[in-house]
């Protein structure tokens, strides 16, 4: 049992015994009887009642997760620093404490009536840079700052969640929307900066500007934001079926590029190909042609080491019944006609008698 409870049960005891002691003194008068006891047993109880019953109301217990705010009513200030988890003493009446709760806690605005902090459909309308209307849902996540509950009290006291995150979350959030695209919002889009570089400009980045704005925002009242999330973007439904179709269209148009790619790179393969055939042709002649010549030198050789080489070949291949041979008279002879008679062939020379 806390120290406070312990002396509200103590002011409760006394004022008990000044109710029991009324009852004494009535009964004690009724029977004639002194109604002395009675009267001082009342007095007792009230004295203990109040005492205790004031007491208990200087004594402030400070959970951890909350902090005081001790406001003086003789000068109207408020007592620096908050007064931090703990028990405290304040003087009743002269001082009134107001405690904070300072840990983290969540905002929804959502067009699911189940899940907003509002009943109803409590997403934030906004509108795009390009005219659409598009309905966002937001959640908050945040604490009192233990260090600005002062300020926070002289400012908005416990109403700071409906009078300050509520609209500032709604404004701020309709103020960077208004500076994207509805396709950038619903996909993704590239600009490009200043420098020339291409820019990606999507749903996150959109969600960080909101962040960056509210966290600001909450900062100068004395709240420290931890996320925000973006849950839901809800688009109009033309808005939605023209970004269908468009990205239907968008596919349509991907496949017919890689088929025409396709057919490109099977055309070219078939070009190389004859380009390769031709080339290993061309390089067969040039080699059999290279054979041929070699060949013809490598006989050129051997006729000039042995001239009698062709008569023997010529005389070699003839039919074995010829006798006969009839030659021109005024054509050179690249064989000895002596070699052919001793052959036992007989030749005459055209133009002759």
């Amino acid at each position: 049992m806390g120290i406070s409870a312990l002396i509200g049960a103590i002011s409760l005891v006394g004022f008990l015994l000044f109710l029991v002691g009324i009852g004494q003194a009535v009964v004690s008068a009724s029977q004639g009887r002194p109604i002395r006891t009675g009267v001082l047993l009342s007095l007792v109880g009230l004295v203990i009642g109040l005492l205790f019953s004031v007491i208990s109301s200087g004594i402030i217990v400070v959970e951890p997760q909350e902090r005081a705010v001790v406001f003086n009513i003789i000068s109207g200030d408020l007592s620096e620093p908050s007064l931090s988890s703990g028990t405290h003493v304040i003087i009743p009446i002269l001082q009134v404490a107001t405690i904070y709760d300072v840990s983290q806690q969540e905002y929804t605005m959502s067009d699911i009536s189940s899940e907003g902090d509002l009943s109803g459909a409590d997403a934030v309308e906004a509108r795009t840079r390009d005219g659409q209307q598009v309905r966002l849902d937001i959640t908050v996540i945040y604490n009192a700052n233990p260090e600005a509950v002062n300020q926070i009290h002289q400012r908005w006291q416990n109403r700071y969640e409906r009078e300050f995150v509520r609209p500032t979350l709604r404004s701020e959030v309709r103020t960077v929307v208004a500076r994207y695209v509805a396709e950038g919002i619903y996909g993704q889009t590239s600009s490009l900066d200043a420098e020339g570089e291409e820019v990606f400009r999507g749903r996150a980045e959109m969600q960080r500007d909101i962040e960056n704005a509210v966290l600001e925002k909450f900062a100068e009242e004395g709240l420290q934001l931890t996320n925000l999330l973006v849950r839901n973007i809800n688009f109009s439904s033309d808005f939605a079926q023209s970004i269908e179709e468009k990205e239907i269209e968008q596919q349509r148009l991907e496949r017919a590029q890689t088929e025409a790619q396709r057919r490109e790179t099977e055309a070219v393969g078939l070009a190389n190909a004859e380009i390769a055939k031709a080339e290993g042709e061309k390089q067969a002649r040039i080699l059999r042609a290279e054979a041929e010549a070699e060949a013809l030198r490598l006989v050129s050789e051997q006729i000039a080491n042995n001239p009698s080489l062709v008569d023997y070949l010529y005389v070699q291949n003839l039919s074995d019944n010829i006798s006969i041979a009839i030659v021109p008279s005024n054509s050179p002879f690249l064989f000895d006609f002596r070699s052919l008679q001793d052959s036992g062939i007989t030749t005459f020379t055209q133009g002759e008698n």
